[in-house]
């Protein structure tokens, strides 16, 4: 079968700071090739529609994918399968990714018959599946993890080991276009998938049903060797997790002589618990860091389930800075800041020397916060649910919080990016210009066309063409199994010597497994 496998358009935040490779598509068209299909890729972030319909005209595929992990998407992709029904009524259309997992009903019924399915959990086992069901004319409620108008079919299944799947990292047709910050361009890959924490604000602790699986040293390496980007972006939601994991995928690369930049995500107390192995990281190109702070004060840090203290995450910091690895932060804007709480928090910021970034509290499908916030939205138009939106009441008028935000992002924007700090950047921008590399020096002038409380406003005033279903009832108790993508396994799941295992334990707020 000929698959054409879509990923949607960029959103607010990644227009000016990133563009990733849509590596879980990747992931899913290296499947689906792996099963004899021929598989086209085009992603939107890089390309236009008028590509797709072009590509659509020329491929003739039997088999069309949509990647939606992200909420904000969803109305895109369910417009472009309505065309896409029309220009191909007998092809098989389908949808998978995080989002879509946890809203696959409300989806269906949005589509009206546009789209055939949606694939709920990992995709690389599925995917094959579900092409060879269609094929054969089966019905597609056999298939693990797929959800049609008329049912289910069994529970979502885990690839059998990371190290058996591989990205088509090939049949991106723009892979220049990819970056995050300097990395310029950089690829992505995954040394782990999921996470053993359990943050209200979170969904990737529901999806993978709290599991931690990890790809073999050798797998990671042999991967790294092959890309040929020498910025790489570390998708896993908390890297080096399990210190022994993260020394053995250190000590393969230095073995094999790998030179890359490296830009990873991870926790304060993960940091702090094991420092050797970043340390080693550094040694070996490690550059930057994200450190999700959520918060600067405790009763901030309780509200969102972190269980580790301002005092810890501050050492953390002072530790990354100290290896010389730039740190980016982030913190949550709760909508019931005012005016004197953000000018507190531009202060706080303008006095450390670390990049942040703030997103404003958002309830997904998916997480606890979504169950238990005792708040209505305002709004129940997918497009606004992108972190950089409010969608649910502000203590201040909604148009004085988005001027507040934009204020304080734009401080925190020239603290980074104005002339002082471009004089330090000067040279990395002129060096990827001689490459012909200009996303980062593009990203330098963006902001402000991007980040405009008129434009955010207008966002709201839009006619929502697909609105969420009304948000539950607060729930004082949440049975974890009505949250979880894949089931939770409990400790076997969990990829983690016994040590690691207490140490996550001790760092979470909640009690079951």
């Amino acid at each position: 079968m000929r698959v054409l496998a879509v990923h949607p358009s960029a959103l607010m935040y990644t227009k000016v700071f990133l563009k990733l490779e849509p590596l879980g598509l990747e992931l899913v068209a290296g499947a689906a090739r792996e099963a004899g299909h021929d598989v086209r890729i085009i992603d939107l972030q890089v390309e236009k529609h008028r590509d797709l319909w072009r590509m659509i005209e020329d491929f003739q595929p039997h088999a069309i994918c949509f990647g939606g992990n992200y909420l904000a998407n969803i109305p895109e992709i369910i417009d472009m399968c309505r065309v896409l029904r029309r220009m191909r009524p007998d092809a098989l259309i389908f949808v998978g990714g995080h989002s879509v997992s946890f809203t696959a009903r409300d989806v269906l019924k949005h589509a009206q018959g546009a789209i055939d399915c949606i694939i709920k959990g990992e995709g690389e086992t599925s995917v094959p599946v579900l092409l060879d069901a269609w094929a054969k004319g089966q019905t597609l409620e056999t298939v693990p993890g797929v959800v049609t108008l008329k049912g289910e079919g069994p529970s979502s299944t885990f690839v059998e080991s990371l190290d058996t799947i591989r990205p088509a990292r090939d049949l991106l047709r723009h892979r220049e276009r990819y970056f995050i910050g300097t990395l310029d361009p950089c690829a992505s890959i995954e040394f782990a998938r999921g996470c053993p924490w359990d943050c209200t604000f979170c969904s990737a602790w529901t999806f993978y049903g709290r599991s931690y699986r990890t790809a073999s040293p050798k797998a990671i390496a042999d991967e790294l060797e092959s890309i040929e980007e020498p910025g790489i972006f570390i998708v896993d939601d908390v890297a080096f997790v399990h210190a022994e994991h993260g020394m053995a995928v250190a000590n393969e690369i230095k073995k094999r002589g790998i030179k890359k930049e490296f830009y990873l995500e991870t926790r304060g107390d993960v940091l702090l618990r094991n420092k050797e192995v970043f340390k080693t990281w550094a040694e070996i190109g490690l550059s930057y860091m994200f450190i999700g702070l959520e918060a600067v004060d405790e009763e901030g840090l309780k509200h969102f389930r972190k269980r580790i203290s301002l005092d810890r995450n501050f050492e953390a910091l002072e530790y990354a800075r100290s290896l010389g690895i730039i740190v980016a932060i982030n913190l949550i804007a709760d909508p019931n800041w005012d005016r004197e709480r953000f000018e507190v928090i531009r202060q706080w910021c303008m006095e450390i020397p670390e990049i942040v970034n703030i997103s404003v509290m958002t309830p997904y499908p998916g997480t606890e916060i979504w169950h238990r916030e005792a708040r209505r939205l305002n709004t129940r138009d997918y497009r606004l649910f992108d972190i950089q939106h409010a969608v649910m009441p502000t203590k201040l008028p909604l148009n004085e919080f988005y001027e507040e935000l934009v204020k304080t992002q734009q401080v925190l924007n020239m603290k980074h990016m104005g002339f002082e700090a471009l004089k330090d950047t000067a040279g990395i921008a002129a060096r990827l210009a001689l490459k012909g590399q200009t996303n980062f020096i593009n990203m330098l002038w963006k902001f402000n066309s991007v980040f405009n409380p008129k434009l955010q406003m207008a966002d709201h005033a839009r006619k929502p063409r697909y609105e969420m279903e009304l948000q539950p009832d607060v729930v004082d108790k949440i049975d974890r199994k009505d949250l979880y993508i894949h089931s939770a396994k409990g400790r076997k799941s969990r990829t983690l010597d016994d040590a690691t295992e207490k140490f996550v334990d001790e760092t979470r707020m909640a009690t079951t497994p």
